[in-house]
């Protein structure tokens, strides 16, 4: 039985008549059973008629009694509080719903109604239906048939423009499952997502403020937002019988595995346009949507607009709609997948990520994209986004124990690997090319990403750099070096880096230096500095933008003709045995 009261029943009618449908119904009765929902509609409706034919049937025994003489009519229609008029309405709408026998004998003892029975059509029509909800509830009590009637004409539904009808089904359930299966995704459970058309909240804020009075009289503690929404309603209803479909997987609230569905409506588009005139600023327009009626906006102006305003300018309840919801789009999405290493870069003209100059395109590859190739493909993922603790000019060769990176991979079709697995990706990509590899290669979770930008500038770098002299120079000039500890550094942005960085000017520190000597006009000199050390201006000075310099130091013009990145300080990823 569905879990609703008594004092539902003058809620349920109502609704039934404004054309909503028996799912609508539990909604706006706040009915948060999902097992309600997950009946088939027509047992739904068939409990709906039964709940509210209870009355009429007690109506209908009342009735049935023996007819008292015209002395005890007399004395009963005095003792009741309601008039005349009003108690012989009651009493021909209780002889309407009895049985053909007690109709024969109910005609032949109690006299002619003063008035026929209102016409079927009268009270199917809805501006009728609206007018009467005004008077007295009583008046307005609907028979099962006649309930029974509006609900067949009435075909969508006015409130969810039937998404909780016929796409509501197990045959819509198989729909969605073979486009999940088409797919070919890797998962063991599924959450449901719904895009709604946005005038759908319209039509749900007439259907409220249709049952708003009713709900007031009766002193029921219901508000708007105790209304179950749509969206809720058919997950409830739908994801299970998904599942099913797919095999039993598991279904959760949250899962790494989405399906997505979106329902439009082009018929009633333009009902919520009235909005922007009652409520123009909560419809603005931005960059990125292709229409200001979003869902949000229409909420917005819902939660703004008084009722008086708004039923000026749109029927309550909703019109008939005259076809239903349409599925636009079953989407799949997966969360992304995020996978960690080191790569070593053995190249000079070989940029960490695509370089890109005025649309140009200046070099034929990139470190990621060696990287991505290899990960996309085996995840079969739709996209990537790469990021490293720091980064080296596409002229500096990444050595030593190579500099962490993550990648993580867009929508995965395929989301788990076993170790053995993994290394295989890694062999795979150190075989693709010679100009880098990598190392210490895993999935690594989203919350891990951060260890690598942590206090990534208090870490270390070490360098190695072959540098060149205009002074010519003896071994003993450069032995003082070796002395040189913890040097800060005044670093004014450079000026080959000022197109993407602000203006500013960073305190670095060189930790300690190491000079080798070659000839009268090269030294190799060794660094270990402070993360984001900028390592070519100090040696040649940037036009006196970092201060000291080793220009200042050998009291010479110097400058840098190779870079080498020997070591990245950051303990993540952890290491992998080989």
């Amino acid at each position: 039985m569905l879990p609703l009261k008594e004092k539902d029943k003058p809620l349920v009618q109502k609704l039934l008549s404004a054309g909503c449908c028996a799912r609508c119904v539990l909604r706006f009765c706040s009915v948060g059973v999902q097992s309600a929902y997950r009946k088939s509609y027509e047992d739904i409706f068939k409990e709906l008629q039964a709940f509210i034919s209870d009355t009429e049937n007690g109506k209908s025994q009342d009735s049935a009694m023996p007819v008292p003489t015209e002395e005890n009519n007399k004395s009963h229609y005095s003792a009741s509080p309601v008039p005349m008029k009003e108690s012989n309405k009651s009493h021909d709408a209780a002889v309407l719903h009895s049985s053909e026998e007690n109709n024969r004998s109910q005609d032949a003892a109690v006299p002619e109604p003063t008035e026929d029975p209102p016409n079927k059509k009268i009270k199917l029509d809805p501006t009728v239906t609206d007018i009467q909800s005004e008077g007295d509830t009583a008046a307005v009590s609907m028979t099962t048939e006649q309930v029974h009637l509006k609900a067949e004409e009435s075909h969508v539904c006015v409130a969810c423009l039937g998404i909780l009808q016929e796409l509501c089904d197990k045959t819509h359930a198989i729909k969605m499952a073979e486009a999940v299966k088409a797919e070919n995704y890797q998962f063991d459970c599924i959450v449901l997502s719904v895009s709604l058309p946005a005038q759908l909240c319209v039509r749900e804020h007439s259907c409220w403020l249709h049952v708003k009075k009713e709900v007031r009289e009766k002193s029921m503690a219901l508000d708007k937002d105790d209304v179950i929404l749509v969206k809720e309603a058919f997950k409830w209803t739908m994801q299970g019988l998904v599942a099913k479909e797919l095999g039993d997987v598991a279904v959760f609230s949250k899962s790494a595995f989405e399906v997505g569905v979106e329902f439009i409506h082009p018929e009633t588009d333009a009902e919520c346009h009235f909005l922007a005139g009652a409520c123009p600023d909560c419809f603005k327009p931005t960059k990125n949507k292709q229409s200001v009626f979003t869902r949000m906006a229409v909420v917005k102006a819902l939660e703004k607009i008084p009722d008086a305003k708004f039923l000026k300018h749109y029927p309550c309840p909703p019109t008939q709609p005259a076809s239903k919801c349409s599925t636009q789009d079953i989407q799949c999405l997966h969360v992304s997948v995020f996978v960690a290493g080191r790569y070593n870069k053995f190249c000079r003209t070989l940029p960490q990520t695509p370089w890109v100059i005025d649309g140009k395109r200046m070099m034929e590859s990139s470190v990621e994209e060696l990287i991505a190739d290899p990960l996309l493909s085996a995840f079969r993922a739709n996209g990537f986004n790469f990021s490293s603790s720091g980064r080296e000019d596409v002229d500096v060769r990444t050595l030593g124990n190579g500099r962490p990176f993550a990648m993580e991979l867009l929508n995965p079709h395929r989301s788990r690997f076993s170790r053995a697995e993994m290394r295989q990706i890694q062999e795979t990509i150190n075989k693709s090319s010679d100009k880098i590899s990598v190392r210490d290669l895993q999935i690594v979770t989203r919350e891990c990403m951060g260890r690598m930008k942590e206090g990534e500038e208090e870490k270390t770098k070490s360098y190695t750099a072959l540098v060149w002299t205009q002074k010519a120079i003896q071994k003993e000039d450069i032995v003082f070096i070796d002395d040189i500890k913890e040097l800060t550094l005044d670093q004014k942005t450079p000026l080959r880096v000022l197109h993407r960085r602000a203006l500013a000017v960073r305190p670095r520190v060189i930790h300690h230096m190491s000079a080798r000597f070659l000839d009268p006009h090269h030294f190799y000199l060794g660094l270990k500095t402070q993360a984001g050390t900028y390592i070519k201006e100090f040696v040649h000075g940037d036009f006196g933008r970092t201060k000291p310099n080793l220009c200042q130091l050998l009291k010479t013009d110097t400058d840098i003709l190779e870079l080498d990145v020997e070591s990245v300080d950051v303990d993540w990823p952890p290491a992998i045995p080989e």
